[in-house]
């Protein structure tokens, strides 16, 4: 049986792992934990997670265990606690000096402290790894102008794009051939939305989720060398001048500009959007609420810019400088994090592995044709070309007025270029450039 965890657990929590085989994973998957079991890796490992107890306290404990057999001199002890408030707490631990061995974080909350030097940097402790990974993943725990890299990646998400079939076709689309480029996306959406007259539309805007991602994939330069925005280009000043075409046209429902993702899943299972570009978990969501829905729902790939590059989310496990057991704790980061854990971990929860190896099983290289194995394929697929496209400095402070302008824009308060300007000069208000 698989479990679906919610987007907020996707996006925000800890990976898991099992610490059982997988067929085609050995020889250098095999866990740095136990080669280096007879060099005595000792000592007492606080491993920190984020809200993952009751639901995944069997598969935490067995990979656990399973460290603790092969590494016999190691007492790891797993600390759970919850999402709210988390954020505060890794900053007030990091400053006592309290941080736990190992802590599980995204690149968002990570940065801020790695450009401190508060974690290991694992180019050197662990020199041998950084090849295992999937390139893009290994890459998120850099900090810019900075050398090494400060976290092993563990669990991966990527988006795919759900489509209904019966209002493309009454749109007289092709119900084979979804959008794969955000030109075609648009150019669909405006077909739908004109088909649909107001009864059902082409596209939710879901800005908070992908306009900064969407400005990446088109090629606009969101920073420069030094920090400061540059999302103020005329690549997207098109983009926005697109989006409001699309809003005054009918595309978007009306009452659609200021709603988060939640409303855009609601839409979708209630058939009034046609193109949900979302993680491959909210087909179940789809199946399990709107059944007429998921029948009618086809998947393709993750919506790209020409340059073809994906967007990925990534969470990781990090070391602190201040472990008194650094050896022991990279260890036992990188055992939780090998491609075999990974693999067995995928087979149960809808996320996909960090390690290059293991996304070449078949379980992501085939597809008995239904929409969840299409999913599983496709996003498998787009880690080869994907990175993590939202820059770290974009918090919750910056999306707040990047995503007020766009939608005053779109409201035609501003121009585009006026709400670009104003959203580019309040953020370097903010950062500080």
């Amino acid at each position: 049986m698989r479990t679906t965890l919610s987007l907020r657990l996707v996006g925000g929590l800890a990976g898991l792992s099992l610490a059982v085989s997988a067929c085609g994973l050995g020889g250098a998957e095999q866990s740095a934990a136990t080669q280096q079991n007879d060099g005595g890796v000792t000592g007492t490992v606080v491993f920190q997670t984020l809200q993952l107890k009751p639901t995944f306290t069997d598969y935490i404990e067995k990979t656990v265990t399973a460290f603790e057999s092969a590494n016999p001199g190691v007492d790891v002890k797993w600390v759970d606690i919850p999402f709210q408030g988390a954020q505060e707490k890794l900053v007030a631990d990091a400053a006592a000096g309290k941080l736990p061995d190992v802590v599980n974080l995204n690149p968002n909350f990570a940065q801020p402290l790695e450009a401190k030097g508060i974690f290991v940097d694992l180019e050197t402790a662990a020199a041998d790894a950084k090849p295992l990974y999937v390139p893009g993943a290994w890459d998120a725990f850099k900090v810019p102008g900075t050398n090494g890299a400060f976290g092993f990646p563990w669990y991966l998400t990527s988006e795919v794009t759900m489509y209904n079939k019966s209002l493309f076709e009454k749109a007289g689309l092709d119900v084979d051939k979804p959008p794969t480029t955000l030109e075609e996306l648009h150019a669909a959406a405006e077909k739908i939305g004109a088909a649909g007259k107001g009864a059902f539309y082409g596209l939710h805007p879901a800005l908070e989720n992908h306009f900064i991602t969407d400005l990446a994939k088109l090629g606009v330069p969101l920073l420069d060398a030094d920090g400061k925005w540059t999302f103020n280009a005329p690549e997207a000043v098109a983009h926005v001048e697109r989006l409001t075409k699309m809003y005054q046209d009918g595309v978007f429902a009306k009452d659609s500009l200021t709603q988060d993702h939640a409303k855009e899943t609601e839409a979708y299972q209630a058939g009034k959007i046609a193109l949900f570009p979302s993680g491959p978990n909210f087909l179940t969501l789809v199946k399990e609420n709107a059944p007429k829905v998921a029948e009618q729902t086809g998947v393709g790939p993750q919506i790209t810019g020409e340059a073809g590059v994906s967007n990925m989310s990534v969470m990781g496990l990090l070391v602190p400088k201040s472990s008194r057991n650094q050896a022991a704790a990279v260890e036992f980061a990188r055992f939780m994090t090998n491609g075999e854990n990974q693999l067995a971990f995928s087979k149960i929860v809808t996320v996909l592995p960090s390690v290059s190896e293991a996304l070449k099983d078949p379980y992501f290289t085939a597809s008995d044709g239904s929409p969840e194995a299409e999913a599983r394929k496709l996003s498998a697929a787009a880690l080869r070309n994907a990175r993590n496209l939202t820059p770290v400095q974009f918090d919750d402070r910056i999306k707040k007025i990047v995503v007020g302008k766009v939608q005053l824009a779109m409201q035609k308060e501003l121009t585009a270029q006026e709400a670009l300007d104003q959203a580019v000069e309040e953020a370097n208000q903010i950062t500080g450039s």
